[in-house]
């Protein structure tokens, strides 16, 4: 039981870092809490299919479908945060005003919502989806289902916990900082998954690892402990990651900022007032 409550908590602490992250990016968006619920729904329904047919997607690619199928689901993650990262960091002044003054949110935020949102449905999938295949090996290795419950039941309760305390925590700051501190969450976020994705792809030989390994803080602080999980998905910590990660994680990194100032630069050019030529007053005659 201990070992099925502590694989269950990893695994629902990844993914209800990365919802809390979302839900707290989307504050005060209208309808938040209905994409929300139909994200998890999607991505738990999404999990079984794929446990379903871990078979068929494993053998896929030479072998390598399961790795490659993670790296997929992970880069859609990142090409979604970093929309709504660029998106947001034109409209999130606009956003905090409006929710100063009259308390609700501007309809432009739902522009974004279904995309960003999407991701709930593809955090719980990844996750979802590995928990359905460890804890059925684990009921055919012939756990008895009372202990196989109390686990799954402590480890989504654990992992839940810690993503309503990061989430209270996330809305504790200050509003006029509010979306630029969501802003930087995400982006380091989806620098992190896009590191996870380059990890997939280097141990299905798809890509070249640039160094099996850049440095080793393992003793430090491992992966596979729960703070280094935490860190894991909040800044996209490895304790040893490969070169190829690092490039990923700095290049994503680097393209959101590029595209944030950006994206500044073109609302404030927009937003600019006209100028006009100064009128030049005719000096009377004597």
């Amino acid at each position: 039981m201990p070992g099925v409550a502590l694989l269950v908590f990893r695994e629902v602490l990844e993914a209800a870092l990365i919802v809390s992250i979302v839900c707290a990016a989307t504050r005060g968006v209208p309808r938040r809490g209905l994409f929300v619920v139909g994200g998890i729904g999607f991505g738990v329904v999404g999990a079984l299919l794929v446990a379903v047919g871990a078979g068929f997607i494993a053998n896929l690619a030479g072998g390598a479908g399961q790795d490659v199928f993670n790296a997929a689901v992970l880069l859609s993650a990142v090409v979604m945060i970093g929309w709504h990262v660029v998106w947001m960091s034109a409209h999130g002044r606009e956003m905090a005003q409006h929710m100063q003054a009259v308390g609700g949110a501007v309809k432009a935020g739902s522009r974004s919502l279904a995309v960003l949102l999407t991701v709930v449905a593809l955090a719980v999938l990844r996750e979802g989806s590995e928990v359905v295949l460890f804890l059925y090996g684990m009921a055919a290795g012939g756990i008895g289902a009372a202990g196989l419950a109390l686990g799954i039941a402590l480890g989504i309760g654990g992992g839940a916990l810690m993503g309503f305390a990061l989430y209270f925590g996330l809305l504790r700051i200050p509003l006029k900082h509010f979306f630029s501190a969501t802003n930087a969450m995400l982006m380091l976020l989806a620098a992190g998954l896009a590191s996870s994705a380059a990890g997939f792809l280097v141990q299905s030989d798809l890509l070249p690892a640039w160094g099996a390994q850049v440095w080793d803080t393992s003793h430090f602080l491992s992966d596979d402990s729960v703070l280094g999980k935490t860190f894991g998905i909040l800044i996209g910590y490895k304790a040893a990651p490969a070169g190829i990660q690092v490039a990923f994680y700095l290049t994503t990194l680097a393209l959101m900022v590029v595209g944030v100032r950006w994206q500044q630069r073109r609302a404030s050019s927009q937003s600019a007032p006209p100028e006009f030529p100064q009128a030049t007053v005719a000096r009377p005659q004597h």
